[in-house]
């Protein structure tokens, strides 16, 4: 069945933050693979690539709980719009010290880490704001287009940040991020606000302790944030292109391994027909996780940079099988009224295995080897998230009770810098 790109063409609204959040999502994926390999450049350490993740993770830990919290009672599109400029700012910072005779890798890890923080407030009110826009009956069309937003960009992004940084160097691709956030703040000048939650004049911090008590009683809930985190902590192995990409061609061979887990992801966003007929989410998930594992052990002992973008590729694929189910069941079990608030619980779980994940892969390449740090992490997340099967026996009999029209591919998934 081809894409329904309905709510593109009914919803004004829709199609404006749909645009803006394309072109801005378009220009953080350079971003994304740009700091990194900038951080190598100057440091010549798998170490501080990995420790890049650690000063993302604390910000991004606070903001996403408040983050959550204001979008259930603030002006979302607001908080958009403010977010949407901060970000720009801070990809601004990063051009200028790119310009710098020496550019300082501790100034990247500051801006980096005041960026992640910002999107702890930009994701939860995109993600709060979107189901207002559209129809209840668009749901799963709106969701199956951001999952393929996010995974051209995701494949696109990275391979063109590649061959930019070799051809023009990082402050240009600094430069574009810039621009696409002008892109995206002019679509939301434009878009005509929903109205804004009613405000029940609760602190953040009740409003943040209601949707960590919900969150906390739904054992499906919690079988999906932990299953990530295992999986991520341990088998997250970007960290490490930017050192494999020297040994096989430099900056676009980094740029490709920061896509090829993307192109897995969108081949299976492509097939996921099947995922209509699977019951058993909570089975899919485990499983789904045990496959990247299995992958990213494989990437361990890849020789070359086809055999590693295939491994990678599988990896991606098995992700993305993974965050279908988890998505679908946040769908489920998350009522409107906790969407925002959930929304950050959801970002901190999805980003903080990846964040870990990286500082491990780093720190233990620095110490061993990269093929040791990849094949171990992949063998510890296989036994991770395995060992959730009696750890967390209800979120793995868990079957789903929607029908097959409500499951619909994922929004989430590694996120940029800023998106």
């Amino acid at each position: 069945m081809l894409l329904d790109i309905s709510p593109l063409r009914k919803h004004r609204e829709f199609r404006l933050l749909y645009i803006g959040q394309a072109v801005s999502l378009a220009g953080s994926m350079l971003t994304y693979v740009a700091v990194p390999y900038q951080i190598f450049q100057i440091t010549q350490s798998s170490l501080w690539v990995g420790l890049l993740g650690s000063a993302q993770l604390v910000p991004l830990l606070v903001a996403g709980l408040f983050g959550g919290a204001l979008a259930d009672s603030l002006d979302r599109r607001r908080m958009l719009v403010v977010s949407e400029l901060v970000l720009a700012l801070g990809s601004a910072a990063l051009a200028i010290n790119a310009l710098l005779p020496h550019p300082s890798a501790v100034f990247v890890f500051v801006v980096s880490a005041l960026m992640s923080g910002v999107n702890g407030f930009h994701r939860p009110a995109l993600e709060a704001m979107t189901p207002r826009l559209v129809e209840r009956e668009d749901m799963p069309a709106v969701a199956a287009l951001g999952s393929l937003r996010h995974n051209a960009a995701a494949v696109g992004g990275p391979a063109l940040a590649g061959l930019l940084i070799a051809w023009w160097g990082l402050p240009t691709v600094y430069v574009i991020d810039v621009l696409s956030f002008g892109a995206s703040v002019a679509c939301l000048v434009l878009l005509h606000p929903p109205p804004s939650p009613v405000s029940d004049h609760t602190s953040s911090l009740a409003r943040i302790a209601e949707g960590l008590r919900y969150a906390r009683g739904r054992p499906e809930l919690i079988g999906t944030y932990v299953v990530d985190i295992v999986a991520m902590t341990f088998a997250m192995p970007m960290a490490l292109f930017p050192v494999m990409g020297n040994q096989w061609g430099g900056a676009t061979a980094t740029g490709w391994l920061f896509s090829a887990m993307s192109i897995g992801s969108l081949a299976t966003t492509l097939l996921s027909g099947w995922t209509s007929r699977v019951r058993r989410h909570g089975a899919a998930v485990v499983l789904a996780a045990a496959l990247w594992g299995a992958a990213v052990v494989g990437l361990g002992f890849a020789s070359s940079l086809p055999l590693a973008m295939a491994c990678l590729i599988v990896a991606g694929a098995a992700d993305m099988v993974s965050g279908i189910f988890r998505s679908t069941i946040w769908n489920q079990t998350i009522p409107d009224h906790l969407r925002g608030r959930l929304a950050g619980v959801e970002m901190i779980s999805y980003m903080t295995g990846p964040l870990l994940g990286n500082a491990r892969a780093g720190g233990l390449a620095s110490i061993t080897n990269v093929p040791f740090a990849i094949a171990s992490g992949g063998a510890l997340c296989v036994l991770g998230v395995l060992a959730c099967i009696p750890l967390l026996p209800g979120f793995w009999r868990y079957e789903s009770d929607a029908q097959p029209s409500r499951l619909a591919p994922p929004l989430s998934g590694p996120s940029p810098v800023g998106d």
